[in-house]
């Protein structure tokens, strides 16, 4: 399609049927329509975008502005996941595009011995969150009554220096709590997940959650060991004051499918690593 190129979201083992069960009715990015190119036993799921959006001045403009990269986010993630609710898939990095179609079917062809195998080691499994946060609550600021200033302390300063060691004491203790809570992690699901992934925390608007995120790690989970996974991950947060832990998934294996070193932007074709 002359003007645009071939965005492309994910690779997934080939089904006559797939394209009609996972895609019907999904929009892509820029609210088009995603269809499957295929090669052989392998397929991949694209749609159209404009070149003057993606582009590579374009893009380096465009992926650091999060008014235009949230919802397109939103919707490489909503068709990832729509086929993953069917079948086994390797999500591609986002912005990933070619410059049409028939790019896409070289780089399946060259990539298929890669993609066979990574689609074979994921099938069963999902990817699972484990985020852990050393919470700012209120009790921080407020010392407890044993090391509380006197209510007629006579020197504010001295007051104050007081509650500032409080709350410096009580994060140290926090940080240690959270530590604690990762080996207990660590030391529950081993033997569960299939394989971790580590990622750096999150900061900014994506860690805008009421505290200071610590550890964002991932696991990859067999589908039937799923609730023992979750089961586990609640049971070594127990106990934990100022540490909260969030569980999230099950999502499509994002932190563990790597079929190659795509860069966000235009690609040649070559085959993935």
């Amino acid at each position: 399609m002359a003007g645009h190129f071939s965005y492309t979201y994910a690779v997934v083992p080939f089904s006559p049927s797939l394209e009609r069960t996972a895609l019907g009715g999904v929009r892509g990015v820029a609210d088009r329509p995603v269809r499957l190119v295929r090669s052989g036993e392998v397929a991949a799921a694209v749609s159209p975008v404009p070149e003057a959006d993606f582009s590579q001045a374009a893009l380096k403009a465009h992926l650091e502005d999060l008014d235009w990269l949230e919802p397109t986010a939103r919707a490489h993630h909503s068709v990832v996941e729509s086929l993953a609710a069917r079948t086994t898939v390797l999500p591609l990095r986002l912005a990933t595009v070619y410059l049409d179609d028939t790019r896409v079917a070289q780089m399946l062809e060259a990539g298929r011995a890669t993609f066979a195998g990574l689609l074979a080691r994921l099938t069963g499994h999902a990817e699972w969150g484990v985020k852990v946060y050393v919470e700012r609550p209120a009790s921080a600021a407020v010392p407890p009554a044993d090391t509380a200033p006197p209510l007629e302390e006579p020197d504010p300063g001295r007051a104050y220096l007081r509650q500032r060691r409080h709350q410096h004491q009580a994060r140290r203790d926090a940080w240690h709590t959270a530590e604690e809570v990762l080996r207990r992690i660590d030391a529950e699901v081993r033997g569960l997940a299939a394989q971790r992934a580590r990622h750096r925390p999150q900061q900014g608007r994506l860690a805008d959650t009421g505290g200071e995120n610590v550890a964002n790690d991932a696991y990859l989970v067999p589908h039937e060991l799923a609730e023992e996974f979750r089961r586990r991950v609640r049971r070594a947060a127990e106990d934990a004051p100022g540490v909260r832990v969030d569980i999230t998934g099950p999502w499509a294996p994002y932190s563990f499918a790597e079929p190659g070193v795509q860069e966000p932007g235009l690609q040649e074709g070559a085959a993935p690593g």
